[in-house]
């Protein structure tokens, strides 16, 4: 990273979370539907995987966030590419644990990070359609994350009734001020453990389908309030 950059960072990310904050303040929450998924890992005991669509980063990092404080140790698995610099200051700004890599770059070395990660009680939070997609396309090195550490998947999305969508490939979604919006966790998915790496597929498109259905119904609940 250039000194040009590290300066723009320094001076510029106190402004972006404080605008930030600003802006999801206004956001009317409907619902945060399924919360009790989530609730038996806020014991710093037991760890989980939560998994949302990269397009849905603003409102389910804010959630995790807010799980944060209720004791939740969370770490965000986040690209190592210099694109990952602001949301890897954000994440720390949380109060959470950052990995950088991904599933398809150092995969191995962030699978082993992830690992240590888990036995010290943390979380791993992923965007399993990143860092580049296709968009809600989950990413085999997600299951095998879980299926070799042992823990469970729980989908996460939302929705918002009004919303900026960045020109990219996952749609980047920033809820626009005074967005009503839905949030839901669904139910925790494991993979058992007799299952072998080169049978993990179907459980990638099972997780992939709940996901996507758990979005559905956020929509769906939204356009019925």
């Amino acid at each position: 990273m250039t000194r040009l950059r590290r300066f723009a960072y320094a001076i510029g990310m106190p402004v972006l979370r404080g605008l930030t904050r600003l802006v999801s303040s206004t956001y009317r929450v409907q619902v945060i539907f399924g919360q009790e998924h989530i609730e038996p890992f806020f014991d710093g005991k037991t760890v989980c995987a939560p998994a949302y669509w990269h397009q849905h980063h603003v409102l389910c990092s804010g959630l995790v966030r807010d799980w944060i404080k209720r004791g939740f140790k969370a770490c965000f698995l986040i690209s190592g590419s210099v694109d990952g610099e602001v949301p890897e200051r954000i994440a720390r700004a949380y109060g959470a644990e950052v990995i950088r890599g991904s599933a398809n770059q150092s995969g191995a070395l962030a699978l082993r990070d992830q690992h240590q990660m888990m036995k010290k009680g943390y979380s791993i939070v992923t965007t399993p359609d990143g860092p580049q997609g296709p968009q809600h396309e989950l990413k085999t090195g997600v299951m095998v994350m879980a299926r070799v550490g042992g823990v469970p998947i729980v989908p996460v999305s939302c929705a918002a009734d009004r919303a900026w969508y960045l020109d990219r490939w996952d749609r980047f979604m920033i809820p626009k001020p005074f967005s009503r919006v839905v949030i839901g966790i669904g139910e925790p998915y494991e993979i058992p453990r007799e299952t072998r790496l080169d049978d993990i597929e179907p459980h990638r498109l099972n997780v992939q389908q709940r996901v996507m259905s758990l979005m559905k119904e956020c929509e769906d609940r939204l356009k019925a309030d």
